[in-house]
């Protein structure tokens, strides 16, 4: 497992008035979480936040990039995780802000997922239903 990083020590600390997050290791770099939601991501030291179709437009009109990775094969991906501006690195109250909306993010992201049918459920069949005389 990766060791915390003095930043992401950092972001903790200046997200603790606002609630308690947990940085757990994954893939080299940290996932952020509050409870079980999953809304932020570090890797190399850099913040990158949940966006969805509510709270991206904020992300693109402060010009904030997605976060990327490639394949070994050549192909690359980007997830719906966006840079931080840095302009709320500087700024408490701002970082909460974006942390706040990726937050929701994060939850609007959970509510949809419980309320998609599991598709297992719908495509095992069942016994034969006697039909009625």
């Amino acid at each position: 497992m990766a060791k915390r990083s003095e930043f992401v020590d950092w972001l903790l600390e200046e997200l603790a008035p606002w609630r308690p997050v947990q940085a757990r290791g994954m893939f080299g770099g940290f996932g952020l979480y509050v409870d079980t939601l999953f809304f932020g991501l570090v890797a190399d030291d850099v913040l990158y936040l949940k966006g969805d179709a509510v709270n991206k437009p904020l992300f693109d009109a402060a010009g904030c990039e997605p976060f990327t990775y490639g394949y070994k094969h050549g192909k690359t991906i980007a997830l719906s995780y966006f840079r931080l501006p840095d302009s709320a690195l500087d700024d408490g109250s701002e970082l909460i802000d974006w942390a706040r909306g990726s937050l929701e993010a994060a939850s609007r992201a959970a509510r949809s997922a419980k309320r998609k049918p599991n598709k297992e459920r719908i495509a095992a069949p069942g016994p034969p239903v006697p039909s009625s005389p």
